[in-house]
């Protein structure tokens, strides 16, 4: 079986998506989304409205019939009732749209609202409990508009790109959503595909990348690949090679701001000590890890180490100050490049030499 490719990133070439399941146009009732926006995020769960709130209230003023200074028993829990009853109201209007078909996905199978409600339901406890993942910089991604994000790959699983999501949706001010370039092996992968494409993620190849970042939308790539996330415990932080530069051609294609993201935390959740390159060849994988838990303890070595993880965000990096024709000057991207990667390093050193702890 052939080993697993990575698109290649700096390929110009145009890649012909496929179509998304579940929700596409004329399939089962779904409607195409327009352009998705960068505004504050929609259906994040709800909270009690102004008439649960006075009703709460006055129970608690206490000058109903049982006179001034008593409690009504009766109306002591209206407002966690009604809360309840709301909560569940929208929970069983949700489901009644997944059943009938009436929700909307964009043309690259983005599901907006069962991104909102259910997927980053799940993987928030891990993010918040689990790895206790601290933000800095979120202030460094712009409002509006497109931007490409740049960060550091690791893991031996690709959690950190997860994570990296939820913390741009979790913690900007405008609640903006992280499309994520991934390798086609991701899409090859039952299951993993389908909540990938509800997820957001496309092809890391450079048409769907020009075509996000035109729409205005933030666009996260990590362009050390599979080198980076299947490298060697011993190898933690150091940077694998990042390409011919094709992530930077088309952030100034597209004159959109490059914004480097160093992760600390993801390297330890499973110390690859030893690669079975026979049974990844047998699989099709790039690589099968050996760490000291799996595969000797079977599922339960697969738990991730509990690590706390750090996210910086850095500063911008400018590109609309360069002529159209600077997406083809070779010198240039392999500079820009070369300045991303030099950043996210420096930032990666900076952050453990501050770290106390791998676990706190």
């Amino acid at each position: 079986m052939a080993d697993a490719k990575v698109i290649p990133f700096d390929d110009d070439r145009s890649r012909r998506r496929s179509a998304p399941r579940g929700g596409r146009p004329g399939g089962d009732g779904a409607v195409p989304l327009p352009a998705q926006g960068h505004g504050p995020a929609q259906g994040r769960g709800t909270s009690p409205d102004a008439s649960g709130a006075r009703a709460l209230h006055d129970g608690q003023e206490g000058h109903g019939a049982f006179g001034q200074g008593e409690e009504d028993p009766g109306r002591a829990g209206d407002g966690a009732a009604g809360g309840w009853e709301r909560r569940l109201a929208g929970g069983l209007a949700f489901l009644r749209r997944r059943v009938t078909g009436e929700y909307e996905v964009d043309d690259f199978g983005y599901d907006a609202e069962l991104t909102d409600e259910v997927l980053m339901a799940l993987l928030r406890p891990l993010y918040e409990k689990y790895f206790r993942v601290e933000v800095k910089g979120i202030e460094n991604i712009p409002a509006e508009g497109g931007a490409l994000i740049v960060a550091n790959h690791s893991g031996t699983v690709p959690l950190d790109a997860l994570m990296m999501q939820v913390a741009v949706h979790d913690t900007h001010p405008a609640g903006r959503h992280l499309r994520l370039l991934a390798a086609d092996l991701v899409f090859r992968l039952p299951v993993v595909n389908e909540i990938a494409r509800k997820l957001g993620h496309t092809l890391a190849c450079a048409e769907d990348a020009a075509e996000l970042l035109g729409r205005g939308e933030l666009v996260g790539v990590m362009p050390e690949g599979f080198k980076g996330i299947g490298k060697p415990f011993g190898e933690r932080y150091k940077l694998q090679r990042f390409g011919r530069g094709g992530f930077v051609s088309t952030a100034l294609r597209a004159r959109a701001p490059i914004v480097p993201c160093s992760v600390v935390g993801a390297e330890e959740i499973y110390p690859m000590i030893g690669n079975a390159r026979t049974v990844a060849r047998l699989l099709g994988l790039p690589y099968f890890p050996v760490t000291p838990t799996f595969p000797w303890l079977g599922p339960l070595g697969a738990l991730p180490l509990p690590t706390k993880w750090t996210i910086q965000f850095g500063q911008p990096i400018p590109t609309d100050g360069y002529a159209p024709e600077a997406a083809d000057d070779p010198m240039l991207m392999f500079n820009l490049t070369d300045q991303v990667r030099e950043e996210i390093q420096h930032t990666l050193y900076k952050l453990l030499v501050r770290r106390r702890s791998i676990f706190f």
